[in-house]
Order: structure tokens, then sequence, then C-alpha cells
């Protein structure tokens, strides 16, 4: 009786997902995912890694010129092609990481109707990608930001990575949510494409947190600040674009309470993300 109850677990074992933990105890598979995604990105390219640098330098050009002089917008907001590339960065993270956090079931469809590993892991393997993409540009936005006299503090640092953390909690929970409802429902996919159309607008990037304040209640400006992509904007603000000592900048109201709501709240779309994911993983070989 106990050499049958033994093997019925050896039997179950490699079916049954423990969600996140798995993904963890099969780092070493992650990792390979990572890397093949990486490498198909530059394969058949020259210069290769190159044009993550090139990437984001050619928009602050585009930025300086187009946006600061041209509309004069560098009179209005000081160094204002570092503060727009700044937001832009975290906000092309969340983009780019929900996006195809959103797809990755169905692009790896072939693997996951062959072989079991976690599937929690296309999802997150995509988060990871996204913030490899995303080191360059942050590295050239701080570079550029040296040229004009970048001096942070420790706290300041220390916001740029708490930014990071809450845009990549949130984007994998995002990612495992809606991955899952995509592979039975195409629909999600779109709606996820009108979701980050719009949040390059829903956070100041574009513009500043008082042209919001001034315009609309106070209930609704909490709302608004309770939106964690807004102050993870504000807390890449907050790291490179205020060392510059802007004119009259003012650091969001709240800003670190409100970064704490975000945590907690990018935390609570993880929780959920991995909850309706455990849900629907029985469906997906079939659906797929």
């Amino acid at each position: 009786m106990r050499r049958d109850t033994s093997e019925a677990a050896m039997l179950e074992e490699p079916g049954r997902s423990r969600g996140l933990t798995d993904v963890f105890s099969h780092r070493h598979l992650l990792a390979l995912i990572v890397r093949k995604e990486i490498q198909i990105r530059y394969r058949g390219s020259i210069f290769g890694w190159l044009w993550s640098y090139v990437k984001p330098l050619v928009q602050f050009l585009v930025f300086y010129i187009a946006l600061g002089v041209f509309l004069a917008l560098n009179r209005s907001i000081d160094f204002y092609a570092i503060y727009i590339l700044a937001g832009f960065t975290i906000v092309t993270f969340f983009n780019e990481a929900f996006s195809n956090g959103t797809r990755s079931l169905i692009d790896n469809a072939a693997l996951i109707k062959k072989i079991y590993l976690p599937r929690e892991m296309f999802p997150i393997s995509s988060m990871l990608v996204a913030l490899v993409n995303t080191v360059p540009q942050i590295i050239v936005v701080i570079a550029i930001a040296v040229v004009f006299g970048w001096a942070p503090t420790v706290l300041q640092v220390a916001a740029l990575l708490l930014g990071l953390v809450i845009v990549a909690l949130l984007a994998t929970g995002l990612g495992m949510l809606f991955g899952a409802v995509n592979v039975t429902f195409r629909d999600a996919q779109s709606f996820v494409e009108i979701i980050v159309m719009c949040a390059v607008w829903a956070s100041p990037v574009m513009y500043q947190w008082e042209m919001v304040a001034s315009k609309v209640p106070d209930w609704l400006f909490v709302l608004y600040r309770l939106n964690p992509l807004t102050p993870a904007v504000e807390l890449f603000h907050y790291g490179i674009w205020f060392p510059l000592d802007p004119r009259g900048a003012q650091p969001l109201p709240a800003l670190w309470t409100y970064s704490a709501w975000a945590l907690v709240i990018a935390l609570l779309v993880l929780v959920f993300g991995q909850f309706v994911f455990r849900r629907l993983e029985g469906r997906f070989a079939q659906d797929l």
C-alpha cells in the first residue's frame, strides 16, 4: 500500500503546479527562456545591443528639439527633454512587459502543449526581458542627466529602484491575468492594447502633475495618485529630474505614501493575477 501511494505521488508530481514558487525552483529554465528571447531580438543585427542605447539617445534629441525648442516647453519646464524621457522610460517598461506577458502563452503554445513546465514562467520571462531592454534606456537618460549636473542622494537612487519594483510586480500580475484570459478570449489582447495606449497619458509623463491637480476635484486627484503608474513615474522624476534642481519643481504630494499604496496595489494585482491564472491553467493546452 505504501509503495502504491508513493508511486501515485510520483505520477502526480510533474503536473502539479505550485504557482510562482515553481518558477523559482526552475530558475535555470527561466534564465534560458530570457536568454533566448533576448538573442532573438538582436538576431541578424550587426550592431546588436548598440541599438538599445541609440534609440533613447535619439528620443532625447527629438524631445529636446521638437518639444523643448520648437514648442518652447523648456521655458515652462526646466530640462523638459530629461523630464519626459525619464517618465517615458518607466512607462515603456510597463507597456512592453504587460503586452508581451499577455501574448506569452499564445506565443509559446507549441511548448505548452508538448511538455509540462510552470506556465507562469512565460509572463515572468516577458517582464524580465522587458527589464533587460529597459536598463540601457535608464543608463542613457542618467548619462544625459550627468552632463547637465545630475547629483542624486541615496534616497533618490532608491526611488528609481522602487519605481522599477512597482512596475515589475504590476506588469507581471496584469500579464498573468490577461494572458490567461487571452488564451480563451483573444479580445483580451485588443483590450490590453487600449490600456497600453492610455498608460502614457494616465500618468504624468508628457505633462506635470500640477496640471491635473488644478483641473480636477480633490477626490479625483486622489484616484489619479492611486494609479500605480503615477507614483512610479514620479519616483523616476524624483530620482533623475529632481537632482538637476529644476526651478519651481515640487514632488507629487505625499509621494512616498502613494508609492507605498502603489506597491500594495501591485502586490494585490499579482496575487489576483496568479489566482485567475491557476483557475484557468487547466484549459490552456486544450484552448491553445
